[in-house]
């Protein structure tokens, strides 16, 4: 689908939304089954679940407008964020009051939409279990969720459950080409690379780092992308990993923290890429395994909030180490 002009100041995640089953760019099997229940007007409680970025949200939108006509999609249609009010009014007040009233002038469901449903407290869904099992008549439920494991058995029991897993990069290129066409963005090739490998299979996030990236530069390369984002360039991650395995202690510190400040980088940052480096160097499969274990240690202490001056020592000691056990075998 095109942006018209009317939505010139929409963020280009909703202005570039799918509205129609035919334009959803992947899990062709979730959406030929979903379209099959719909078909067959044997719709159930659906649950999506799976990471951000994925589809389930515009999935079960683009449903509910082949459903619904638009003079009527605010009357049958429920939209609700579960983290804006995550506790148990939510169900017994607007949910159970949508769902308990009946549709006059049109046959069939309506349909309620809950969105980060994982959010929600156990006496929430609780509460939801026992709308959801007295309105099936009437009522409709789509549950959307990251984590499956927070929603109540209860609830999964009475869904059927749909997984959306993380995009690939020739789902996301064409839906990439088609916004940088639209938009007219001057975009490399580097450029378009560094923002699908930095997406990590979030299509919402590919387009907001096209746009913040458009946005702030001429050109969408992948240095301006690398630096929009903030993440460490592929550049200085080899330059980081040559200083911890060649220099001595000391000098391998004193640049790496300089380059951290230089370029705002967050050790944690630093080390999700580097351990895609340490991957692709020729280590004995010992020693790599030993130092994958120290640089997991290092990031669990820093999501414990520690010291990161402390942290980049123990993590330029743990290459120190391991090199010098390399050189010995």
């Amino acid at each position: 689908m095109s942006g018209g002009g009317e939505h010139r100041n929409l963020p280009w995640v909703e202005k570039y939304r799918p509205k129609e089953m035919t334009e959803l760019i992947s899990h062709q099997d979730i959406i030929s089954t979903i379209q099959r229940f719909l078909d067959e007007d044997r719709l159930p409680h659906l649950l999506f679940y799976g990471p951000p970025g994925t589809g389930k949200t515009s999935t079960i939108l683009a449903c509910a407008r082949r459903l619904y006509a638009d003079r009527e999609f605010n009357s049958m249609v429920l939209e609700l964020n579960a983290s804006d009010d995550r506790g148990i009014g939510i169900v017994r007040g607007p949910v159970l009051q949508f769902a308990s009233t009946r549709t006059i002038f049109k046959r069939g469901f309506k349909l309620v939409i809950l969105d980060e449903a994982d959010a929600m407290t156990g006496d929430a869904q609780n509460a939801l279990r026992r709308v959801m099992e007295k309105f099936t008549e009437n009522t409709r439920f789509c549950l959307i969720c990251n984590y499956l494991s927070k929603i109540i058995p209860a609830i999964q029991s009475r869904c059927t459950r749909f997984r959306f897993g993380p995009l690939g990069v020739d789902q996301m290129l064409p839906r990439l080409e088609h916004v940088i066409q639209e938009e007219k963005v001057d975009v490399t090739d580097d450029g378009k690379k560094a923002i699908l490998q930095l997406a990590n299979g979030d299509m919402r996030r590919v387009l907001n780092i096209l746009q913040s990236t458009s946005m702030a530069h001429d050109v969408v390369d992948e240095d301006n992308v690398y630096l929009v984002t903030g993440q460490p360039l592929r550049s200085d991650i080899a330059n980081i990993v040559n200083w911890m395995l060649n220099e001595n202690f000391t000098t391998a510190y004193n640049n790496i923290f300089q380059l951290k400040v230089l370029k705002g980088l967050a050790l944690q940052d630093i080390l999700t890429e580097v351990h895609l480096f340490v991957h692709r160097i020729d280590f004995p499969m010992a020693v790599k395994m030993v130092l994958l274990q120290k640089m997991a240690d290092v990031e669990y202490r820093l999501s414990a909030g520690t010291n990161e001056k402390l942290q980049l020592s123990s993590v330029i000691a743990a290459f120190q180490v391991v090199r010098n056990v390399a050189a010995q075998a």
